[in-house]
């Protein structure tokens, strides 16, 4: 694809980043086209073609003054061991594009990719997370990983719960993409949610009732969005405040994982399950897994973090009708619960919602790749005739 659209956000891109780490402060304009995109674990030029299937970006390759768009986080990490520079290069285009951005046009919501640069990861350089990688990749073979190499490997990274976590999970780490998650940390830029409207919240993975009343936030304002926001993003704040060196963490909300600890967990990391077998995983605080009927009642929120097919695995769903690339919707009265693809309808008072955008971008079709409207409530309409007469 050749669109000149997609050529100058290109040369934006390389151009935020020769700048080094940095933010564009926000412009106070008014945006018209408020839209959520799901986890951009894709190809950076992927990622562009979906905006501008969506007529989203603008001649000069930036997005549109009207456009506002919110990305759900996990903004690295994906595909083989043979395209690990290409995908590190491409994922760091993607976070300095945005940054260049006015920051209340192109919202940078974390997720638990973002936070390993600066969690599990963050006393890594190039040549000994290079090396621990090398290692990984001989010992990591999925449900049969020897046991024994692990713990024996572990040893030497404990900084890391697992094998796999270097050899798969942040397999496409490099140095340089912890500078810039860092200073979008301290700057204020990277942010846990967002509220888009009273009842209406943008996140990584949800919150449940529990996880708000860890920031102080009593039941009775848990369906305020501006007040669920506000009781995050200060907990937030106090974090990096605190944090001067070593893993960053955020208490009771989000604890990087580690050879003595586990797996990490938090709202960056859990997912909605039903299984009996994750019981134990529900019960804790911060989790990897939680009750969906703990959902705070009376707010939607948009998320990402999960595809179809793993919701479905969880929600004890049928695997028949699983699709990458459209909406899907989760909502409960605390007693029952219904998961659909689409939007939801609107939701009463007593009922809780979550908006998944997790569409596998890399695997999507692109035509079936779908971004949420805020305003509609609804699938964002593409613009059918963006790209005609520019492909070559």
């Amino acid at each position: 694809m050749s669109s000149q659209r997609l050529q100058s956000a290109l040369a934006r891109a390389a151009e935020a980043i020769r700048s080094g780490p940095h933010s564009t402060p926000p412009d106070g304009q008014h945006r018209t086209r408020r839209l959520v995109i799901g986890d951009p674990q894709a190809e950076f030029t992927r990622f562009l073609a979906i905006l501008d299937r969506h007529g989203l970006l603008g001649p000069e390759g930036w997005l549109l003054p009207e456009v506002q768009l919110i990305s759900v986080g996990d903004h690295f990490d994906w595909g083989r061991p043979t395209e690990r520079e290409e995908v590190a290069s491409s994922a760091l285009k993607l976070v300095a594009w945005m940054a260049a951005h006015p920051a209340d046009q192109a919202v940078l919501l974390l997720g638990n990719h973002d936070l390993g640069r600066v969690g599990e990861l963050a006393g890594f350089t190039d040549a000994r997370f290079a090396a621990a990688q090398a290692e990984a990749d001989g010992i990591y073979r999925g449900d049969d990983t020897d046991e024994a190499r692990e713990r024996d490997f572990l040893t030497r990274y404990p900084e890391l719960p697992n094998v796999e976590l270097a050899a798969r999970d942040f397999g496409n780490f490099r140095e340089v993409q912890r500078d810039w998650v860092a200073y979008l940390l301290r700057a204020g830029r990277f942010r846990v949610a967002f509220a888009a409207a009273e009842h209406l919240l943008v996140l990584h993975a949800g919150v449940t009732r529990e996880d708000l009343h860890t920031v102080g936030l009593p039941e009775s304002q848990q369906a305020h969005a501006p007040m669920v926001a506000d009781a995050l993003e200060r907990a937030l704040a106090t974090a990096v405040a605190q944090w001067k060196e070593g893993p960053f963490s955020i208490p009771g909300l989000y604890q990087p994982g580690s050879a003595s600890y586990g797996e990490g967990r938090g709202i960056f990391y859990h997912r909605p399950s039903l299984r009996p077998e994750d019981a134990a995983q529900r019960a804790a605080t911060p989790r990897r897994r939680f009750d969906p009927h703990r959902l705070p009642p009376g707010l939607t929120q948009v998320v990402g973090h999960t595809r179809d097919k793993r919701s479905r695995e969880l929600l004890a769903q049928p695997r028949e009708g699983t699709r990458d690339g459209v909406l899907r919707y989760l909502v409960t009265d605390g007693t029952t619960l219904h998961y659909r693809h689409g939007a939801p309808p609107p939701a009463g008072p007593d009922e809780a919602v979550l908006v998944f955008t997790d569409g596998g971008m890399r695997e999507s079709p692109l035509e079936a790749y779908e971004l949420f409207d805020l305003d509609a409530r609804a699938s964002a309409r593409p613009l059918g005739n963006t790209l005609q007469g520019e492909q070559g």
